[in-house]
């Protein structure tokens, strides 16, 4: 099965007041369709950095990127741009809700980024924010919303543009127990029922467990390549 995102030699050179940092160090990987995939390992190992490079969000400084078959390193500014929004689905830790809109409004928004038609949108965002259990919260502004709500809002966002992938990068940081274990539920189902890939960036062993393969990533290594054996540091 050809992979959804396949990197080769990935590197990520940082300057910190003219010294060289390597955040990612000649990463090789491939993430097959459905794949239910977290990358973990302490602060400061290299997680978000790859994940945003996964993303097209960050930049490699060497090796390559490709996503369903399109190296990202050779895309323009804008036309990146484009890819992301129509193939990369995104959950933040913060939310990253626009504070203005309603729920409903949030998913529609990267809907309406992709110039669909109105009717569409609304049936869409209608559709996705029952499918995370919040159809009758569409017309609450986030601050009326709990952090689990709007966690559940942003998955349903991430989903609207059917991506071909969604990375989330520690989405359950926010969350006390129960709201943690209801959006992994969510996401569970949603890999399972609609083959929908995910790849977290996480500490939380509750991701780890439910992760169906979790790497390890050290000093911007991938070190390990398996399932849950215990708390990660």
């Amino acid at each position: 099965m050809k992979a959804v995102i396949h990197t080769s030699g990935l590197e990520k050179t940082y300057s910190d007041s003219g010294v060289p940092v390597r955040a990612v160090r000649g990463v090789d990987l491939d993430i097959a369709p459905g794949e239910f995939t977290a990358i973990v390992g302490p602060s400061g190992s290299g997680k978000t950095t790859l994940l945003n490079m996964l993303g097209g969000l960050d930049e490699p400084t060497g090796g390559c990127i490709e996503v369903d078959g399109r190296d990202l390193g050779s895309l323009r500014p804008a036309e990146l741009a484009e890819f992301r929004l129509r193939h990369i689905g995104f959950v933040f830790q913060a939310y990253n809700l626009v504070p203005v809109l309603t729920a409903r409004e949030n998913v529609e928004f990267i809907m309406l980024l992709q110039r669909r038609p109105a009717a569409e949108r609304k049936t869409r965002a209608a559709e996705l924010l029952e499918a995370v259990g919040l159809s009758d919260l569409t017309d609450r502004r986030p601050h009326r919303l709990s952090g689990g709500q709007q966690q559940r809002v942003a998955v349903a966002r991430a989903l609207a543009s059917e991506p071909t992938f969604v990375l989330a990068d520690e989405p359950t940081a926010n969350l006390d127990s129960e709201s943690a274990e209801q959006l992994l539920d969510i996401m569970e189902d949603l890999n399972r029922e609609r083959g929908m890939t995910f790849v977290f960036s996480t500490h939380d062993p509750r991701v780890m467990k439910r992760a169906r393969r979790v790497l390890t990533l050290t000093d911007g290594r991938i070190t390990a390549d398996g399932s849950y054996e215990g708390e990660i540091a």
